[in-house]
């Protein structure tokens, strides 16, 4: 049975379409606030307690890493973390679909990662997700952008400020805006892992 209300396309809602759209709607406000407690948790100086928080909200966090101060997140849930890696201060993560980054992966200060974005030829501007992978060991530097779909092999180095549209080959380096492949590690049998977290950054 039809309603008088209509969705931001002007197609008419059945009764049970409004239902959908109102449980959606209190979800989508549940998950909000959730997020704005999490974006206060980043600003607490103790990775220590962050974790915690981070954990309690959703996100899988592996022994030994750490998230600096001032992180922001995109539905947690969606968000998995490796053993011995390292999120630098003010990265965004996204979790709105997968999100995988592997152990002992190192990602600098400022560095955003996305896995929805807007479909800029649909008529309506909706929005389209794919899942997002950075195998061990990669380094993002700082300010560099990670779009959704794209997997980083391992090994690999983003050079700070590139803006990575596709895959990235293991122990490829890339680096430019779209980023391209400019060089190549060295040493393929890596072994280390990161040093160990600030307590108070």
């Amino acid at each position: 049975m039809k309603t008088p209300l209509k969705d931001k396309t002007g197609k008419q809602l059945t009764i049970s379409e409004v239902g959908n759209k109102g449980f959606v709607r209190m979800y989508t406000v549940f998950l909000e606030f959730k997020i704005f407690l999490l974006h206060l948790v980043g600003s607490i100086p103790s990775h220590y307690i962050r974790r915690f928080f981070y954990r309690l909200g959703g996100i899988k966090i592996g022994k030994s890493s750490s998230i600096h101060m001032g992180a922001r997140f995109y539905d947690p849930k969606g968000i998995t973390i490796g053993e011995n890696s390292i999120i630098g201060e003010y990265a965004t993560l996204d979790g709105r679909d997968k999100l995988i980054i592997g152990n002992n992966v190192a990602l600098a200060t400022g560095v955003m990662i996305y896995n929805a974005e807007h479909n800029i030829d649909d008529e309506n501007f909706l929005h389209t997700l794919e899942p997002v992978k950075i195998e061990d060991y990669a380094f993002i530097g700082p300010r560099a952008i990670i779009l959704p779909g794209v997997t980083v092999g391992e090994g690999a180095i983003v050079a700070a400020g590139a803006v990575v549209t596709k895959g990235v080959p293991p122990f490829a380096i890339v680096g430019g805006v779209p980023a391209k492949i400019i060089g190549e590690r060295k040493h393929k049998n890596l072994t280390y892992k990161l040093g160990r977290a600030h307590w108070f950054r």
